[in-house]
């Protein structure tokens, strides 16, 4: 096939460029032939998602204009448009009239006014609500993001008119059970919607299968500091737990606005707390292999939440809220232990925190789990579901990939 990848940028900027750097070169192997079609200028100096040592073909509007990238797409004649996310409409409406489209939705790609997908009032907690004119109404009572009324307005004409354009697309990946569920209550046919878990790169390292561990409440965080992802609970949660467990310790891995906040917060209460900023993939190996326990306190709703997987490849365990896809890869009492998430509570995780350290063999049990439940999320694995959606063919169904029956449906 003639795969041409359309994205918002060519440098890494976040998860999804992280999968189009890791899927790119499995596509090439495969024997398919690719390009990119991308909108923000490219900073040379910046990690891309470039294939390395291969010559493909890119076009970006921010230097060729949308007029000239277009023809130059169209010039191509790519068999399919695979859209991982686009900021402009112009450029997207173009794209879905060249050949078959197919939507990966990374996010809340027209279903949510901010792509939050949570309020912030009187809590922070998962919002279950169809994107439509009350999310504009509720905007302010529930504080669902910004309080400048021009960009509030701009972003969610943006996420309408995305919403508008799901019915063009002729495929819907999303990589959770939780997103498949999002994106039926959005009017998304069943027939056009299907679940391909993300993939961990077959390049990344994985360790080897965790034996018998005594755990020493060594807990990590990889994490960007925002309030949304609730670090501020698992400081508390950690306090609580440690006086059922003996001592606790965090590494808090990750930048962000929260920063001080939380550093205040685990003085204030004598929780240990080592905040060591962004690290890179060497740093952050290293920091899994002397971590007991990996937290995702996210509170809203994360749509898949790799790093889970990417931990687990390393024998390391999870505690997270049962928020988003989480529970895709977080099985309780096999790779890790869950929370409830609406709404969440210092003391449903604290008590998670116990579940998954207080005892050794089950702490040992979850290793193994962890460590067996990553293994399945392989770019092989990934690329068997995705190439048959690419085709137009109906792909073959997996174990992992399965959607509890009894899910309701509301199409439009």
């Amino acid at each position: 096939m003639r795969i041409l990848i359309a994205n918002w940028s060519r440098n890494i900027s976040g998860g999804t460029e992280r999968y189009l750097q890791c899927l790119l070169p499995g596509l090439l192997l495969r024997g398919h032939e690719v390009a990119i079609a991308y909108e923000r200028p490219v900073n040379p100096e910046q990690e891309t998602i470039d294939p390395p040592g291969v010559s493909i073909g890119m076009w970006g509007t921010a230097e060729l204009g949308l007029e000239t990238a277009g023809r130059a797409v169209e010039n191509w004649k790519p068999d399919v448009v695979y859209c991982n996310g686009l900021e402009s409409g112009e450029f997207e409406d173009r794209l879905l009239h060249i050949c078959r489209p197919v939507l990966f939705a990374h996010n809340y790609y027209g279903t949510c006014g901010t792509g939050s997908k949570c309020h912030s009032f009187p809590q922070i907690r998962p919002c279950g609500r169809r994107f439509g004119p009350m999310c504009a109404v509720l905007h302010y009572p529930r504080r669902c993001g910004g309080l400048n009324p021009l960009a509030t307005w701009r972003l969610f004409r943006q996420q309408a008119r995305r919403g508008a354009l799901l019915s063009d697309y002729q495929a819907v990946v999303v990589a959770s059970k939780h997103m498949y569920q999002e994106y039926l209550n959005h009017g998304v046919r069943e027939q056009r919607l299907h679940i391909a878990h993300l993939p961990v790169p077959d390049s990344a390292r994985r360790g080897p299968a965790p034996g018998w561990k005594v755990p020493q409440g060594r807990i990590l965080v990889l994490a960007r500091l925002t309030n949304v992802k609730g670090v501020d609970y698992l400081i508390a949660a950690a306090g609580l737990a440690a006086k059922k467990l003996g001592r606790i310790t965090l590494t808090i891995a990750g930048d962000g606005p929260e920063q001080q906040r939380l550093e205040s917060l685990a003085a204030k209460l004598a929780v240990p707390a080592t905040f060591v900023g962004w690290v890179d993939p060497q740093a952050k190996m290293d920091l899994i292999q002397h971590s007991d326990l990996l937290a995702v306190p996210s509170l809203w709703p994360e749509p898949f939440g790799l790093v889970g997987i990417e931990v687990g490849r390393m024998g390391v365990p999870a505690v997270a809220y049962d928020v988003g896809g989480i529970s895709d890869w977080l099985i309780p009492g096999s790779s890790g232990e869950l929370a409830p998430g609406d709404p969440p509570s210092v003391e449903g995780l604290a008590d998670a925190i116990i579940r998954a350290l207080s005892d050794p063999g089950h702490y040992s049990g979850l290793c193994r789990g962890a460590w067996e439940t990553a293994g399945r999320f392989s770019l092989e694995a990934h690329l068997a579901k995705l190439e048959p959606i690419l085709a137009g063919e109906k792909p073959l169904a997996h174990a992992i990939d399965a959607v509890p029956s009894g899910i309701p449906s509301h199409k439009v």
